[in-house]
């Protein structure tokens, strides 16, 4: 039986990595496997080379911990074709097998390795084609006149540092003027500090 090693990534800590554990988990029971160690890397990008759960598994493969590494997608794994390629030819030097639920792959034989390239190259494009029409619809909205990004809130910073200070809970004063609790502490701080200075 082989010993596996199971990756998941969520890109937000609102995200929960459960449903691909729970599917990793029945996947590796197919593939008849004993789960040694799961990794994950919560609330981090796949475009980010360095990840601690990515560089625990890659630690623990030099050591031999396991034989195959299991991941849901293989975007979990890297955004990149590069990194993904760099991550597998590690893991394929040291004899550890690749398996990808959702593309079906398997890097055991050469035709594996040949769609994993060709997979990865086709995500990578298609975040670039992404990343350009985003870009696109901003310079357009520019060129329109249009405001890009948050628009600025009409604060009066007087009266919201006033009220704070007068005793008024935090939360209250954020949903008095519709901000944070953080820009709410923010502003008074800021506004503590100018009267230091000019005392």
């Amino acid at each position: 039986m082989k010993r596996a090693a199971l990756y998941l990534r969520v890109s937000t800590f609102e995200q929960s990595p459960q449903n691909q554990l729970h599917d990793l988990r029945q996947f590796a029971n197919q593939r008849g496997c004993q789960i040694v160690e799961e990794y994950t890397d919560h609330g981090v990008s796949g475009t980010k080379a360095r990840r601690p759960g990515l560089d625990r598994l890659l630690m623990d493969a030099n050591r031999r911990r396991f034989d195959v590494v299991l991941v849901w997608s293989c975007d979990r794994l890297a955004r990149n074709t590069k990194h993904f390629l760099q991550v597998l030819d590690e893991l394929n030097e040291l004899g550890i097998q690749f398996l990808s639920q959702r593309e079906a792959i398997d890097t055991e034989g050469p035709l594996g390795r040949a769609i994993v390239v060709i997979v990865s190259a086709v995500a990578e494009l298609e975040r670039s084609l992404i990343v350009e029409r985003v870009r696109a619809g901003m310079r357009r909205a520019k060129l329109d006149g249009r405001r890009i990004g948050r628009i600025p809130l009409d604060v009066n910073h007087a009266a919201l540092v006033k009220d704070r200070l007068s005793g008024m809970s935090l939360t209250h004063v954020a949903k008095k003027y519709g901000l944070s609790r953080a820009s709410v502490v923010r502003f008074v701080r800021e506004a503590q500090t100018r009267h230091s200075e000019t005392n």
